[in-house]
């Protein structure tokens, strides 16, 4: 497990030069509203795009060439080195706390596997601290390495460092024989740090200066098309809320609530704009249902939370593809937090 800030323990005769000296943040620094605001939008801004990497979620299967979806995402050390140059490594600091979770079908391979969960809580001096879990099966001999830092990028996006990687949606590509990527997309400019300082931003129904704005997820075709009585321009406008929600709910709730709502597989087969905002609100729902889990949880604690998964035969938040489950989840959770805290 690392130490604070990422820095591995070392002995201090393994170390060159003179000897290191522990910096406390003693008194947390007192920030005006203006530096608060300040910082805030500096964590915001995207990474260069030379620190980008690109993933592959989802393949083709029986089509040739192999083809497959790929969204953007960095790695930890550019949400350190972010953090470090903004704050310096004194001024922010981390905590993780590791959890098994009871052992769970696979259900790929039908497999029974216990997960490991860690929950990370990252405090910013003078703005505050937030928690977030990240999870992987216990049999991935990198099983700790990848929860511990899906944890901490995730507890980052709660201060809006790296968040704006949740308007992704996933673009498709050709593969390689060994299903990578032969060419990866070309960043829309609001998803780089030079567009978004100059007021580049993703496209949303709810911010129509945006409009002329082409988002990675959109395949680089724009805004639908307007046909005078802005019918077609505001369905285009919710698919494309749609699809930019697969990457918060995660596959198994985004197209479980495409499949029981809308019977379809993707957002633009469905043509009744009624039927759009009915998915589009349970989504939202979905959402906010997840983060009072999320929430609940981290009062609650891991253990609670692996029970209650456990007695609803849930493996993890990922797997839950249904409100109805969902809101189960959150009273449980919720209920137990409220008597840890009495």
């Amino acid at each position: 497990m690392s130490a604070p800030n990422g820095r591995a323990q070392e002995s201090p005769g393994s170390m060159s030069g003179p000897p290191r000296t522990d910096l406390c943040m003693t008194t947390p620094p007192q920030y005006s509203a203006d530096r608060v605001k300040e910082l805030v939008e500096a964590l915001e801004v995207p990474f260069d795009s030379s620190q980008i990497e690109w993933r592959v979620t989802n393949t083709t299967k029986n089509q040739q060439p192999v083809r497959g979806q790929v969204i953007p995402y960095a790695n930890q050390r550019a949400y350190t080195d972010r953090l470090n140059a903004l704050l310096t490594p004194a001024g922010w600091t981390r905590r993780y706390t590791i959890h098994t979770s009871a052992n769970f079908e696979r259900s790929k391979d039908q497999k029974i596997v216990a997960k490991v969960l860690v929950t990370c809580e990252l405090t910013i001096f003078g703005l505050g601290s937030h928690s977030a879990t990240g999870e992987e099966w216990a049999d991935d001999d990198n099983a700790g390495t990848s929860a511990e830092a899906q944890a901490f990028k995730r507890a980052c996006s709660c201060f809006g460092l790296g968040r704006y990687f949740y308007h992704f949606t996933g673009t498709w590509v050709d593969l390689d024989d060994r299903k990578r990527p032969k060419t990866v997309p070309k960043l829309a400019g609001w998803a780089t740090s030079e567009g978004w300082l100059r007021g580049l931003r993703p496209v949303t129904e709810r911010d129509p200066k945006s409009s002329g704005q082409v988002t990675a997820a959109s395949g680089g075709k724009g805004p639908a098309p307007h046909n005078g009585n802005g019918e077609s321009a505001q369905g285009g406008s919710l698919v494309r809320e749609i699809e930019q929600m697969e990457q918060s709910l995660g596959k198994r709730m985004y197209r479980g609530l495409l499949k029981n709502l809308a019977r379809v597989w993707n957002p633009s087969d469905i043509q009744d704009p009624a039927i759009q905002k009915k998915v589009l609100a349970h989504m939202q729902a979905a959402d906010r249902g997840f983060r009072r889990a999320e929430a609940a949880r981290d009062k609650a604690g891991l253990a609670a939370f692996a029970g209650i998964l456990g007695s609803l035969k849930v493996s993890s938040l990922d797997q839950v593809d249904n409100l109805k489950t969902l809101q189960e989840i959150v009273v449980a959770l919720e209920d137990r937090a409220a008597h840890s805290t009495q």
